[in-house]
């Protein structure tokens, strides 16, 4: 090569330069003027999660995952502006993104899930909650893609957020009381205004049943087994339990000793004996 192909050549790329200084100029002014605006919107978008007491483990990742997706975007501007061709870049980041998305489709929907649950809130740690997807105890942990919970049994059950999230989700825990119900069968031979006041009599002689809603004794059915009535008392959830078991007990005591009478199954027995002929009846 000849020193005069290699002046020629020397030209050529210095007035290319020449053409490339203001897009270059102008690139590395986006880049700063972009670096300063990603530090703007991380520590806005960080205030607002203070704000909203969102969780540190989301807060965390939703920031590092916006970061890297400013930055990519600042990136790509400034490449752009500068001249430098990034359809081909861009194409294969977006195989690359799908590929992923498509080998962790589970996962990504457990983390939505989750996102949803830390923001939201429809639950704390330490809460009693029942879902229509099975899982019911109190909640020891709340992470990214599981939920954990110990069960009534004291098992330690792992939820998918992605499921947890789009069931319907009961918290117990949210409430300052609730309701109980008992439901029995009494004969047709019952007075039903003496088992109804003795059953009044109960609840409002226990103190952890509130006046408010009202307390009810009520007819429900009359089935061929005889009167079913049902019984709507509320109290305050610390002690709904512990109340539920000691007046259902107590009811019991006090309406059998009221004559109150609960109808029995009586089973008949047949049994045909070849020797005789004739059906022989037992009774139980």
């Amino acid at each position: 090569m000849s020193f005069a192909n290699i002046e020629t050549s020397l030209e050529k790329l210095f007035d290319l330069v020449l053409l490339k200084i203001p897009s270059i100029a102008v690139g590395f002014a986006i880049l700063i003027i972009g670096r300063f605006v990603i530090k703007y919107v991380l520590k806005f978008v960080d205030r607002r999660f203070i704000k909203r007491d969102v969780d540190i483990s989301i807060r965390s990742f939703v920031k590092s995952l916006l970061k890297f997706a400013m930055y990519a975007l600042l990136i790509l501007t400034v490449a752009n502006t500068m001249g430098i061709q990034t359809t081909s870049f861009i194409a294969a980041l977006s195989a690359f993104g799908l590929a992923v998305g498509m080998a962790l489709q589970g996962s990504l929907s457990n983390f939505a899930g989750g996102v949803l649950i830390l923001v939201f809130r429809p639950f704390d740690v330490g809460d009693y909650i029942s879902s229509a997807n099975g899982s019911s105890g109190s909640v020891e942990r709340i992470d990214l893609l599981y939920t954990t919970i110990i069960d009534d049994d004291g098992i330690r059950v792992f939820s998918p957020n992605g499921t947890l999230a789009n069931s319907v989700i009961k918290n117990f825990s949210k409430i300052t009381a609730r309701r109980m119900q008992f439901s029995f069968t009494i004969s047709y031979d019952t007075n039903i205004k003496q088992a109804r006041e003795a059953i009044l009599a109960i609840l409002n002689a226990d103190q952890r049943i509130l006046d408010t809603p009202k307390k009810e004794v009520i007819v429900s059915d009359l089935k061929e087994a005889g009167i079913t009535l049902v019984v709507r008392a509320w109290a305050n959830r610390e002690v709904f339990w512990a109340t539920k078991n000691e007046i259902g007990e107590e009811m019991k005591n006090v309406l059998s000793g009221k004559n109150v009478v609960f109808p029995s199954n009586i089973v008949k027995i047949i049994d045909e004996t070849p020797e005789s002929g004739e059906p022989e009846k037992t009774q139980a």
